[in-house]
């Protein structure tokens, strides 16, 4: 055989591979048409189907006694949540954050009551009197399972909690002292991140205290302006003749031609702080550790976050993963590799045979199959470094997508964390959970579908206001009260649940794609360094919940109807139809919500703006004036003087030289006035800066230790409250002139 057949035929090969049906499409579209054929059998009156369904519909209408309201205890039902929420609550305030006696106080008592909410719903409130009912209940019920499923592991893991900010002071030391000091190699790739954000990166890597460092630009579009780039700032620089294979393969294009010990990897937006590499390389001592991940942050506002104009309230989506998954996964021994300020031992990547490539998600597979390896891959939760977040709806919308079909691309290689050799079952469980993470999408469409098919007499939840408040209400209560506190303020279930609205219908289907055709589409970068200066509709998101929002509208009106008809007459057949109207009017909110999220609001700048406090010293026509800073960026600064007596009037423009006491640093630009009472700002525009001043600002924006924090989240009351204020105040109508106002200033 000649090599060209030998390569066509390899080729061909793993084209077969990449087409054939896999394992897990199969069990999928198998157990579909099995639930399909049982439905259709059902509704056709096959005997041994419908026999079955009888029964287990005599079962619902007489279940067990203690499925049951005890009838000596209805007056006082409410004493029993009313009991469950005052101790939850009193445990939170002896314990403001999770400690091992109250965390499994809490999760032992969660866990209880999931339980028993489980086996009554299952048990008890189900719909079979007809087939169409009895599908839709069915359906409903295991929409619910996935979603609690997915929980309940989470409330399992949260028992192993690990914070590592104690062990990383000691290991700190032995790098400070200079003990531990093995080469590191910082790889930044790129695709076609704009010229102005990768200096900020690659100055942020050469601000880092640590010597013994080596720093590379791995351009992977062959721009000669980033060549030029690292020529000036004085880096490395490397590229490749194609782009095979993505991120994953531009990092395993410079494994062989770089040398470090440790391997450090920052996206083109990532900044790290200055102590980054004090602060992990450490671990490195422990032989058996091979990655070390710290949490992403950002310094821009999130767009859904931006667009409801709350940026100075929502915490980032990312705190969640970042404050809550990521210890529990580190206690499990199965963190997983953002992709993005970590650390890994260079010997046990080439072992491991380097980063994977049959993934979208490179870094959560490379990971993996480290650990598969035998190795540790540990979670330091402290901030050293901060990124550019989504810019706008699409771009969030592209890169939530591109981490659906990644992961869930797990089930189709051979790193599939479920299958692969050298995981314990604990580690399994763990990436069990993240799997079934990306199904729960899925669920989320159904919820806000079913309440549309009450006014069709389809009733898929049955249950009086007794069970209700004995069985369903001491279980949501709990969970919503102690959601926030077991997760460490990150996220409220109220907000949570808009973040995942607002993408559910494009992850359900996303979903769906993968399991039926895995490796459809390939990778794409998220969008960064862009500007705009009006609002834009997305609506290609929006349609789906356009829609949706109108048909909801009407359900609520009809299930209103319903309601009032059931509550005067005296049977008893269409028990839950109350239900409807108040499950659609939740959704009719969270609906507009997401509506709101998915306009764009303007962006007219590409500098993120710090409310950063310096000590000023402005010299304008040979005055001198003094300040302090209020807000900080590398293109401006705004300035709150101490005196008044200014040479200019509001809206003039004078050249200034600015002097930031605190950093030594010395610029030139020039200034306008925006305020003229007793205490009067000004806004001051940089001229461009020279490298050594450019170095400075951003080390002063970026690299300070300590500097990026965890915000907490509103309470559960205080989101709904934010959420109704949001509907009826949307920044599109009451804020649209201090946003143009504030694109005309940043364009002057």
């Amino acid at each position: 055989m000649t090599t060209s057949q030998f390569v066509r035929r390899r080729v061909r090969n793993a084209r077969w591979r990449k087409s054939r049906p896999q394992t897990a499409t199969l069990v999928m579209v198998g157990s579909v048409l099995v639930a399909v054929a049982i439905a259709i059998a059902w509704f056709t009156g096959h005997d041994p189907i419908t026999t079955f369904f009888t029964h287990l519909y005599y079962f619902q209408e007489q279940p067990p006694t203690w499925l049951r309201v005890p009838i000596a205890v209805e007056p006082y039902l409410w004493v029993f949540p009313a009991a469950l929420f005052l101790l939850v609550l009193m445990v939170m305030k002896v314990s403001p954050q999770p400690r091992p006696w109250s965390r499994v106080l809490v999760v032992g008592l969660l866990a209880i009551l999931t339980v028993r909410y489980v086996l009554w719903r299952s048990l008890t409130t189900l719909n079979l009197s007809t087939p169409l009912n009895g599908t839709f209940s069915l359906l409903l019920l295991f929409l619910e399972l996935i979603v609690m499923g997915s929980g309940s592991v989470q409330l399992f893991l949260m028992l192993r909690v690990r914070d590592r900010r104690r062990e990383a002071d000691a290991y700190a030391h032995d790098v400070i002292c200079g003990h531990y000091t093995p080469s590191v190699d910082i790889l930044i790739p790129t695709y076609d991140e704009p010229e102005f954000i990768l200096r900020r990166t690659v100055i942020g890597c050469q601000a880092i205290d640590y010597s013994n460092k080596k720093i590379y630009i791995l351009d992977d579009t062959r721009r000669p302006e980033i060549r030029a780039l690292a020529s000036e700032l004085g880096c490395h620089y490397l590229t490749r003749s194609d782009n095979r294979s993505a991120k994953a393969g531009n990092l395993n294009h410079a494994l062989p031609r770089t040398q470090g010990e440790l391997i450090v990897v920052f996206d083109a937006d990532f900044v790290p702080t200055r102590n980054f590499l004090t602060r992990t390389v450490g671990f490195f001592q422990n032989p058996t550790v091979a990655l070390v991940q710290t949490p992403q942050t950002f310094y821009n506002t999130d767009p859904i976050a931006r667009n409801l104009g709350l940026e100075d309230v929502l915490t980032p989506e990312e705190e969640v993963f970042y404050r809550q998954i990521q210890p529990i996964r580190d206690g499990a021994g199965s963190v997983i590799c953002a992709g993005t300020s970590f650390v890994v031992r260079r010997q046990t990547l080439e072992e491991t045979g380097g980063f994977v490539t049959d993934s979208l998600s490179e870094d959560y597979f490379t990971g993996i199959r480290i650990s598969a390896s035998g190795y540790r891959l540990i979670y330091l939760g402290e901030k050293l470094s901060a990124g550019l977040a989504a810019e706008n709806i699409a771009a969030h919308a592209l890169q939530r997508l591109r981490w659906a079909r990644g992961t869930l691309q797990a089930f189709f290689i051979k790193s599939n964390p479920l299958t692969i050799p050298g995981l314990t079952l604990l580690q399994r469980l763990a990436h069990l959970e993240g799997l079934l993470h990306w199904f729960t999408s899925i669920s989320r469409v159904g919820f806000l579908l079913f309440p549309l098919f009450y006014p069709f007499g389809i009733i898929p939840f049955r249950s009086t206001t007794a069970e209700l408040l004995y069985f369903f209400l001491p279980f949501y209560l709990v969970q919503l009260s102690v959601f926030s506190w077991l997760n460490y303020r990150s996220r409220s279930a109220v907000l949570s649940d808009i973040y995942a609205l607002v993408l559910c219908f494009p992850l359900a289907v996303t979903v769906i794609k993968v399991m039926l055709n895995p490796f459809s589409k390939g990778f794409r970068v998220t969008p960064k360094g862009t500007v705009s200066d009006r609002f834009t509709y997305n609506w290609n998101l929006a349609l789906p919940l356009v829609i949706l929002f109108v048909a909801t509208a009407i359900s609520l009106w009809l299930n209103l109807g319903n309601t009032l008809l059931v509550t005067q007459s005296s049977t008893n057949s269409f028990r839950g139809v109350s239900l409807g109207w108040m499950w659609s009017l939740y959704n009719l909110i969270v609906l507009g919500v997401g509506l709101l999220i998915l306009l764009d609001v303007p962006r007219p700048s590409t500098s993120a703006w710090f409310s950063l406090r310096r000590t000023v010293r402005l010299q304008v026509n040979e005055q001198t004036f003094w300040g302090t800073t209020t807000m900080l960026s590398e293109e401006g600064a705004e300035v709150s003087l101490t005196q008044a007596n200014l040479p200019i009037h509001p809206g003039e423009s004078l050249p200034v030289k600015v002097d930031l006491m605190e950093e030594e640093l010395t610029l030139l630009g020039h200034m306008v006035v925006s305020a003229s009472d007793a205490s009067p700002k000004v806004r001051v525009f940089f001229d461009p800066l020279p490298l050594a001043a450019q170095r400075a600002l951003i080390e002063a924006l970026f690299c300070r230790p300590g500097q990026w924090t965890s915000r907490q989240t509103p309470g559960e009351l205080r989101s709904l409250f934010l959420l109704f204020r949001v509907l009826l105040k949307p920044r599109v109508l009451f804020n649209r002139k201090v946003d143009i106002q504030a694109i005309a200033v940043a364009q002057s």
